[in-house]
């Protein structure tokens, strides 16, 4: 059987997860963390509920890769890694160079590198992914689905800002958006669940984890959505500022004396968002355990449910309406009371919760039968979607 082995390299992190092909099952799933840190946790899923997992100091990411490829065999979910045919890697930023998944040659990887600025936490590791499989498997084709690629067709009065149009031009700057596998996904997901054409389709798609965005969809298309020139801009997140007034960086850099921007940057990117305002964690969960006590934790709370609202209504109002709002992520997915914060907000726009069904944590409609406005939960499967867009190119 073939096997297409899916690649999610991160700063920090290597997840992955093996299918079988063409029954899209998934043989087996892991986890890198804690990548070139003291106490690197691998961890590997496979058969019938089986775990195995060491903890292996400063693994760095090729070191990793290699580790993933050797417990394959050993623990005998693969006989041969030439089962493997195909690696797919998920590549934040295509800017407008890439609408759809390609084939890795060495020209596409120089231009993933050359789009680092509109990504620059994640293309050069996702960069550096692709030339760690590529030497660990030589003959396997290698692949690359883009993030942003949901987002390239938004209509030119939400992908563009009020910039002088011809620096807009000259440099490419507008909304590229992100999470893009996630927000296609979910969109094609909650057609099937609704029984209704994707194209006659308008909804309000939250993507909630530690990176978090919104998506508006209209007739099935993305039409709006929260990040912007990089994932940076939006909603707060778990490390990452969202929305900020760029007033704040020259004044910061004057105060503090900074020279460098990027040490600003560095900051609104690994030091702000829900970690800098609880002071805590950037995990919803750790903070949510001190909410009852912790002031910095409930006022961390009350802005990340803030700045979705104000994202949610406004697309609600863009779109004129929607026939559902649908959560996912880490957050979205399993957090039912944030789940129901975020919705009782919403309530002007006539729409509900079921109690019982957002408690259960199913896939699925949550909100009640009175509501004007569906709400869904859909577990988000970006591995999914990149298997198949995988699964195209080589039909």
């Amino acid at each position: 059987m073939q096997k297409t082995l899916i690649i999610n390299a991160g700063s920090s992190s290597l997840k992955w997860q093996l299918f079988e092909m063409p029954a899209e099952t998934v043989v087996a799933s892991g986890l890198v963390e804690r990548i070139s840190m003291p106490g690197s946790i691998f961890t590997i899923k496979y058969g019938d509920h089986q775990k195995y997992e060491t903890t292996v100091d400063n693994l760095d990411q090729n070191a990793a890769a290699k580790m993933m490829l050797a417990e394959l065999q050993r623990l005998e979910i693969i006989q041969s890694l030439t089962e493997i045919t195909a690696v797919a890697h998920r590549v934040v930023a295509g800017g407008t160079t890439f609408k759809q998944a390609v084939e890795v040659t060495p020209t596409v990887l120089d231009e993933i590198k050359g789009l680092s600025d509109f990504a620059p936490l994640h293309n050069p590791m996702e960069a550096k992914g692709i030339e760690t499989m590529a030497q660990a498997l030589p003959e396997v084709t290698q692949y690359a689905v883009f993030d942003s690629q949901f987002f390239t067709d938004l209509p030119e009065m939400n992908a563009i800002y009020s910039l002088p149009y011809e620096l807009t031009e000259k440099y490419h700057i507008r909304r590229y958006g992100e999470h893009g596998i996630s927000h296609g996904y979910l969109t094609g997901r909650a057609a099937e669940l609704l029984n209704k054409p994707q194209a006659d389709l308008d909804l309000v798609t939250l993507h909630l984890g530690s990176g978090a965005s919104l998506a508006a969809v209209k007739n099935g298309k993305a039409f709006d959505t929260s990040m912007g020139f990089t994932p940076l801009t939006g909603v707060t997140m778990g490390t990452r500022a969202g929305d900020v007034d760029p007033s704040v960086l020259p004044f910061l850099m004057a105060q503090e004396k900074v020279t460098d921007p990027n040490d600003i940057m560095m900051m609104l990117n690994n030091e702000s968002g829900l970690l800098g305002v609880s002071g805590i964690s950037p995990d919803m969960r750790e903070i949510k355990a001190q909410e009852a006590t912790n002031p910095r934790a409930q006022l961390a709370i009350k802005i990340f449910v803030n700045r979705i609202v104000k994202y949610a209504g406004s697309y609600l109002t863009e779109l004129q309406g929607a026939d559902a709002l649908v959560f996912a992520g880490g957050i979205g997915e399993h957090n039912a009371e944030l789940r129901q914060e975020i919705i009782d907000e919403l309530a002007i726009f006539g729409v509900k919760l079921d109690a019982q069904l957002n408690a259960a944590n199913a896939e699925g409609v949550i909100s009640s039968a009175d509501s004007k406005i569906k709400v869904m939960l859909v577990p988000t499967n970006e591995e999914l979607a990149m298997v198949r867009q995988v699964a195209a190119l080589q039909a």
